[in-house]
């Protein structure tokens, strides 16, 4: 087969505006057709683990019908047949693999395929073509196969270096706002959720609750047990504040012993609201903690908790309220302790 224009047209047109492999794959397995001169087109993917090959995109245009989605066991497929036996093509299924009760089932005379395999080697799938009737190949078909083959791995390797990149970059991006010793959000992150509950709460008639927590003792906690034990209870002490908040809670650690929970209640509701999240977290980080072999009992930390008023435009002035509450906890829970 020598190329016309129109199919070089077709096929430039398909790569270029190919993004996804489906948009790849879907005019080349319809130029195929009119390659092979076989009716039936289609991509298989192999999951060799598993046993099990999957009909990805297939495009039938008379009787021979091949199932898009269609999964099967790998093994005994035309296609698993055809590469260990090196046959990319055959017009006499029914004589050369008597014994597939797939092609009987399907009524499948004439198949051609090629692998399909990624820049590693690895086999990704098969590139097929096939009819129920006995159909010579033409001259030029079986290069024009691998071709085809070749372009559709190299869609795969685009795809797949690019969710790696994906996945790299969501990964900079959490790591950018995370506290790394308790995998709490951080300073950053508390900004960006802050500033983001501010401007929903200018409609929806809610207000954003917000505590800045202060362990006290910390420093003693370090200095007896070492800092591997005081980050182990900075973890234990996140969990803690975690599991005391309601479904729409946030805490995020500020900085060294300190850290910054939110939440966000109905206006008229402030002031219990407060009241209550306090409590929770405090009873919530005081008692003991078993800390891989080493227990300490702990006090408690100081809390203060306020309800954002309009002045708090900026969450770092909510924040200020918020500290200014706690040291004044801070200097009664110290007046209290016997001298």
């Amino acid at each position: 087969m020598s190329p016309n224009r129109d199919f070089l047209d077709k096929l430039a047109d398909s790569i270029t505006h190919a993004h996804t492999l489906e948009q790849l794959v879907r005019p080349l397995l319809e130029l195929l057709q009119a390659v092979t001169g076989l009716e039936s087109t289609y991509l298989t993917t192999i999951d060799d683990g598993a046993g099990v090959q999957h009909v990805l995109f297939a495009r039938n245009s008379r009787r021979l019908q091949i199932p898009e989605g269609l999964s099967v066991p790998w093994e005994g497929t035309l296609c698993k047949r055809a590469l260990e036996e090196e046959c990319a093509y055959t017009d006499d299924v029914a004589s050369r693999w008597s014994d597939s009760d797939a092609a009987r089932a399907l009524g499948i005379a004439t198949y051609a395929s090629t692998p399909v395999r990624t820049g590693d080697g690895a086999l990704y799938g098969t590139l097929c073509a096939a009819s129920d009737e006995r159909t010579p190949l033409a001259a030029g078909a079986p290069k024009v196969l691998q071709m085809f083959s070749q372009l559709i791995a190299q869609q795969v390797d685009r795809e797949r270096t690019l969710q790696a990149l994906r996945h790299a970059n969501d990964l900079l991006a959490r790591s950018a706002l995370t506290d790394t010793t308790t995998q709490l959000p951080n300073r950053r992150a508390l900004m960006e959720e802050m500033h983001r509950r501010r401007a929903a709460h200018a409609s929806d008639g809610e207000v954003l609750v917000a505590a800045f927590v202060d362990l006290d003792g910390f420093k003693a906690i370090n200095d007896r047990y070492g800092h591997d034990v005081g980050d182990r209870f900075l973890s234990a002490i996140a969990g803690r504040l975690q599991g005391a908040l309601r479904l729409d809670g946030f805490v995020a650690r500020l900085g060294g012993d300190e850290f910054v929970a939110l939440s966000s209640v109905r206006r008229e509701a402030a002031a219990e609201a407060t009241a209550s999240m306090q409590a929770r977290l405090l009873a919530a980080t005081i008692g003991a903690f078993d800390l891989d072999g080493v227990r300490i009992d702990y006090a408690g930390p100081s809390i203060g908790v306020v309800a954002a008023e309009s002045a708090d435009a900026d969450p770092l002035a909510l924040l200020a309220r918020a500290d200014q509450a706690m040291y004044e906890v801070k200097r009664r829970r110290k007046a209290a302790r016997p001298h």
